[in-house]
This record gives structure tokens, sequence and C-alpha cells, in this order.
């Protein structure tokens, strides 16, 4: 098992601990597990964050 799927797998059971039922949530739970599949992603290497996150010098 790689790091992103234990990464989506910890952000449902996040999402899951917080919220109970209903719509909103499972939308909180696919949020919740969409953010740890990006962490899990980032940490494998795939998806580099920082590029992403880092402002860019105008002027």
């Amino acid at each position: 098992m790689n790091n992103a799927l234990i990464g989506m797998f910890v952000g449902l059971l996040l999402a899951l601990a917080l919220i109970a039922g209903g719509i909103n949530g499972l939308l909180a739970a696919l949020a919740f597990g969409a953010v740890g599949l990006i962490l899990g992603l980032n940490r494998d290497g795939t998806v580099d964050l920082g590029a992403l996150l880092r402002s860019r010098g105008r002027g």
C-alpha cells in the first residue's frame, strides 16, 4: 500500500470521525479524502505542492 492510498484512507477516516450523516457529511468525507490523497501523492513525490504554493515573483 503506497502513501497516496494511506493518505486517502486517513482523510476518509478523519471525515467519518468528525461528521455524521447527510449529504453534507458525504461531501465533507469526499473533500477530506481528496485532501488526504493529495498529501499522500505529495509524500510519494508524484505531486509537488511546494511548486504549486510557491509565490511567483512579479514585477
